[in-house]
């Protein structure tokens, strides 16, 4: 965890310190109120429904040493909290990035941001694994920090003996990314694709590229951008002047190349051919071919920051998933594959593609809800997933579908289209509950579940119920 003054705070911010002290030391910040701890920074956040600067009473009760408002400090919140520092800023989330920027600049290790609009997280995983190839300590992203909010805090979580850090970079608005980029200003910067997602909000695919691609902001002089050379879209881009372009994946216009593309045992293995004619074998610990560009780039990520190839290879295969990422469970009774934490058309279709592959011959189950923030031609995306699984049916890509949302039902409408006799298989819900319910009464033992939809749909509860029990309250 970092630590700063307050003085360091004002110094960062420009804000204006209306009580407490100046010398007092900062070593955490929140924006929860209720995990506000000693020595902690409170940041309220004026949200759509709620504003954040109502807690700050009772963030100083949970203990924090700090607050930042942008309101009007009323005088009873000074009197009934002399001790602690209040600092008066303009606009609190902007003061945040501030703070995040100013810690920055006292970093000296190298940080690599990554985003892109699929699997991104599984990415930074997989790029911190590789990295341990070669260093010690690795820090990377917690969970879904990656936002204008939680990029500055989680900067401020490196600790001093860190060696190096992957850190996430998301967006879903226009300018997000140059905010939260002007912040990281990250040394090296990998774009994984692009995609749909978030569509409704930029508008384009092209729109989105543009977006992606301000992750560059803050780079330093000879930084390094890494594209997917296999992205009809980024194959054709390039970093900005003063900083260097390497392409990965498995087209020859790539200095980082993953070649000899096989499976052992449905993981997925490959040969990396590295820029310095370098090769080394890689056996990854995740199922899904979509996976293959992820590896090949972390070997890349962590060839350049002098990580041998073998050593990242054999520190990459201990990589076995993300929390709601394609997580695999043998509970004894079945097998349960989470990947409920989001959806997009291609994540869909890759969660479809390791349910298809898993455990050859054994039963198919394929629980998929709405995929949100796809625009107006939402409908469209989600039948042609339908269409993905008819053209698949009679390979058993799933033999049964629960279907859970409006937006889901599109997806029984295009399988339909393509294969007609697997209307039958079709089983379709707008109510969560009610589909677990039958879901357990259709279960068999053997059968392979996948769980697969935006993160809102909460089809993530259902999964983790399912891992951890199996078949017990079906029984």
């Amino acid at each position: 965890m970092g630590k700063l003054t307050v003085s360091e705070i004002l110094e960062a911010t420009g804000g204006v310190l209306v009580s407490g002290k100046a010398e007092a030391e900062i070593t955490g910040i929140e924006t929860d109120s209720r995990k506000a701890g000693e020595e902690s920074l409170f940041v309220p956040v004026i949200g759509e429904r709620v504003d954040g600067h109502r807690f700050i009473p009772q963030a100083f009760k949970a203990g924090a040493a700090a607050a930042l408002s942008s309101e009007e400090i009323a005088p009873d919140l000074i009197k009934e909290h002399p001790e602690k520092s209040l600092i008066q800023v303009e606009d609190t989330v902007q003061a945040l990035q501030a703070i995040g920027a100013y810690y920055r600049s006292r970093l000296s290790i190298p940080v690599i941001g990554v985003t892109g609009s699929v699997g991104k997280t599984t990415a930074r995983e997989m790029i911190a694994c590789a990295l341990t190839g070669g260093f010690e300590k690795v820090f990377k992203t917690a969970g879904n920090h990656n936002s204008q909010v939680g990029v500055p805090i989680t900067l401020f979580e490196i600790q001093p003996d860190d060696e190096i850090a992957v850190l996430e970079l998301g967006m879903s608005e226009p300018g997000e990314m140059e905010r939260i980029a002007s912040t990281a200003r990250v040394d090296m910067a990998a774009v994984t694709n692009i995609g749909i997602a978030h569509i409704g909000q930029l508008g384009s695919q092209e729109n989105i590229c543009r977006e992606k691609l301000k992750i560059q902001e803050g780079m330093r002089e000879g930084g390094i951008l890494f594209l997917n050379g296999d992205d009809p879209i980024l194959k054709n881009q390039k970093a900005r002047e003063g900083l260097k372009t390497i392409y990965f994946g498995t087209g020859e216009n790539c200095q980082y190349r993953a070649v000899d593309i096989g499976a052992e045992e449905g993981f997925p293995v490959f040969t990396a051919h590295c820029p310095d004619g370098a090769k080394t074998q890689v056996r990854l610990g995740v199922l899904g071919s979509h996976n293959i560009l992820n590896g090949i780039l972390s070997i890349a990520v962590a060839c350049e920051n002098g990580v041998k190839p073998a050593d990242a290879a054999k520190a990459l295969q201990s990589f076995a998933g993300y929390k709601g990422r394609q997580q695999i469970f043998e509970t004894g009774t079945i097998t349960v594959i989470d990947d409920s934490y989001n959806a997009s058309p291609v994540s869909m279709k890759g969660g479809l593609e390791v349910l298809m592959k898993i455990h050859p011959g054994k039963r198919k189950i394929a629980v998929l809800a709405d995929m949100k923030e796809l625009g107006e031609k939402e409908a469209l995306y989600h039948r042609e997933v339908g269409t993905y699984i008819g053209e698949h049916f009679s390979h058993h890509m799933a033999d049964q579908l629960f279907l859970l949302g409006e937006l889901a039902e599109e997806i029984g409408n295009g399988v339909i289209a393509t294969a007609p006799e697997a209307e039958t298989a079709i089983h379709l819900f707008q109510d969560k509950e009610e589909l677990e319910t039958e879901l357990k009464k259709s279960l068999q033992p053997q059968d392979c579940v996948l769980f697969k939809g935006s993160n809102c749909m909460g089809l993530g509860d259902i999964a983790s119920r399912f891992a951890a029990e199996g078949l017990k309250k079906a029984e």
